[in-house]
């Protein structure tokens, strides 16, 4: 098992996750990454967003440093 970290990134907001999560591997913890990606863009669709986007991503590490990033952005076109 290994010790992955999710560092979120919404709009402006930045949470450091300090805890971390034990996975199995790299191929579960970008699952998780879009899993928890996904369960906040359905948030965010419920607000209402800037004309001009409104970026999050997360950022996974594990105690070696930074592996991928996984972003989103929601952009709500005007008519």
């Amino acid at each position: 098992m290994v010790r992955y970290y999710f560092d979120l990134q919404d709009g402006d907001t930045f949470v450091r996750d300090e805890e971390g999560t034990e996975l199995l591997d790299i191929a579960e913890a970008q699952i998780e990454a879009a899993d928890f990606l996904a369960d906040m863009a359905k948030d965010l669709s419920m607000r209402s967003p800037s004309p001009s986007g409104h970026p999050m991503s997360i950022e996974v590490r594990d105690p070696d440093g930074p592996l991928f990033l996984v972003s989103y952005v929601f952009l709500r076109r005007t008519q």
